[in-house]
């Protein structure tokens, strides 16, 4: 069953990235984004890395998407339609494509994986616990200047959408 799931999964996030990729319309291309990432986020609940599924459906898939559509909304309108690319780019970046594959492959099956008999199964609550720590290798610093930083964005974002409404 987990097989089939996985086969399912995998053809969502082939057939969407291609879509996302050859889509003409901008709009589009970023739902097709979209169901990507949700693909992915359900490949990582098949291999149970439940918070890894919950972060990647809450930060990619809800907040950089819904980035991406606000961004297209206001600098693009939605039906715009995206130039055609020339042959010799699609030449240049399908060989810069198999070429990455490549060596993805060639890294893959030329290392030596080990495998771990010392396991240590991570809660979420230890997680947790380590990324609001002011202690040593905490991180409660970092996680509030991103704070106070994606609030100067959204204060940008409102007066870039205002525009001349400002002025007025």
């Amino acid at each position: 069953m987990e097989a089939i799931l996985f086969y399912i999964l995998a053809a969502i996030i082939i057939i969407f990235a291609i879509a996302s990729v050859t889509s003409r319309k901008i709009l589009r291309a970023v739902v097709y984004l979209l169901f990507v990432l949700i693909g992915i986020s359900g490949l990582y609940f098949l291999i149970n890395y439940n918070l890894l599924a919950a972060i990647q459906l809450t930060v990619y898939g809800g907040g950089v998407i819904v980035l991406f559509i606000f961004a297209v909304l206001l600098v693009h309108h939605v039906e715009l339609k995206l130039e055609k690319t020339s042959v010799k780019k699609k030449i240049i970046a399908g060989l810069l494509s198999l070429t990455g594959l490549a060596i993805t492959l060639w890294a893959i099956f030329t290392f030596h994986f080990k495998t771990a008999n010392n396991y240590k199964s991570i809660e979420v609550a230890d997680i947790g616990r380590k990324l609001l720590s002011y202690e040593d290798g905490g991180y409660i610093l970092p996680f509030e200047v991103i704070s106070v930083l994606l609030v100067a964005v959204m204060i940008g974002a409102i007066i870039v959408a205002k525009g001349n409404k400002l002025k007025e």
